[in-house]
């Protein structure tokens, strides 16, 4: 047995002062206040120094770490984002590889899971490969421009049968809708994301029934729909705010980029704290930083000079959230442990809690 001691437990929305967290075979099976848990004898101590406790973070929507990607090197990019806290990660494999990249890709992180050097992998998010070729980063290398075909796909599809959790999508490519319940058929418990779109409200939630419950980076790589040149269009954005049951991703950088605060703090108000999940889309573009982003060091840009993911860990978009909206440190962790779990079903993670796994991260404030 471990017990972590002296520790600030965070809770759902409060904390435990002076707080014990027992463990057991990787489960937690005891906590509370130091004055009324019991410690059994043996069991080894680790004082924590008064730092706060908390679940894992778990990193949804990331591609990389480290300067490397997961299929380059998984087993180096889990071991350097686990060292920032992140217990459960879930590699993003993205539209610029072509069908033979994203089976390649598959295969080398497949192998350092199989061999045990990834134990925080928890499967994959399938960025692509239909996504609108208007939107994103390194769009003049999307091969996926043409008409939707099985034969592309079903071998991708076949590959991560047993591993992806996540698949995103544009609702307005013509055929997506045969393309998502070929996915659904394989993966009945798939989540679907729309991401990289302009898809009309229509468009977005005809694909609800088949499990469209997430936004991909909202509001980011997504169009308007303008009905009228006199007024705002609804689209994407807008259809993710009115559905209470879509999560949105928000990625958090520190100069507000991405998502602008008050934007983030507008989705928030929107959302409510129980539908925001915070990913670090964390990449390894080198394109030279456009004029009028000097100063800038946690965001990539293409050769075209796009935005093209982040260099965030996730504690440190944590903490971009905290500074851009004043949020709790509760809230954090709802946000980065508690909401993701509860959108993949992993009914294990996410909180403190007896039976849960003892995936615990230490920090301060």
């Amino acid at each position: 047995m471990h017990a972590v001691i002296n520790c600030v437990i965070i809770m759902r929305d409060h904390y435990i002062p002076d707080g014990v967290i027992i463990t057991d075979n990787g489960k937690i099976v005891d906590f509370g206040e130091s004055r009324s848990t019991q410690i059994p004898i043996g069991t080894e101590i680790l004082d924590a120094g008064g730092l706060f406790a908390g679940p894992g973070f778990i990193d949804i929507h990331t591609h990389a770490g480290g300067g490397k990607y997961f299929h380059e090197d998984a087993a180096y990019v889990c071991d350097f984002l686990l060292s920032h806290g992140v217990t459960s990660v879930m590699p993003a494999l993205y539209f610029n590889m072509d069908r033979s990249g994203y089976l390649e890709a598959i295969d080398a992180i497949d192998r350092d899971v199989a061999d045990g050097k990834c134990p925080n992998f928890a499967g994959y998010y399938m960025e692509g490969p239909y996504l609108n070729p208007k939107y994103g980063a390194d769009r003049e290398n999307n091969p996926w421009q043409g008409r939707i075909d099985r034969a592309d796909y079903e071998e991708i599809i076949s590959r991560v049968k047993n591993t992806a959790r996540v698949w995103a999508l544009a609702p307005e490519r013509k055929g997506i809708e045969t393309f998502a319940a070929d996915v659904k058929k394989a993966i009945p418990s798939i989540v679907l994301s729309v991401a990289h779109s302009e898809a009309s409200p229509e468009e977005t939630e005809a694909l609800i029934p088949l499990g469209l419950k997430l936004a991909t980076h909202h509001t980011n790589a997504t169009g308007d729909l303008p009905k009228y040149p006199e007024c705002r269009g609804v689209c994407v954005d807008e259809t993710v705010n009115y559905n209470d049951d879509i999560y949105a991703e928000l990625i958090a950088d520190s100069h507000g980029i991405h998502v602008t605060p008050y934007m983030l703090r507008l989705v928030a108000k929107i959302k409510g704290k129980d539908k925001l999940i915070l990913i670090s889309d964390t990449c390894v573009f080198d394109g030279p930083i456009p004029a009028g982003y000097d100063g800038v060091t946690d965001i990539n840009f293409d050769d075209a000079g796009e935005i093209a993911g982040s260099k965030l860990t996730l504690d440190v978009a944590c903490r971009n959230m905290m500074v851009h909206t004043g949020c709790s440190l509760t809230d954090i962790f709802r946000y980065a442990s508690l909401n993701p779990a509860k959108l993949l079903n992993l009914s294990k993670n996410g909180e403190i809690k007896r039976g849960g796994d003892a995936d615990i991260l230490l920090c301060d404030y």
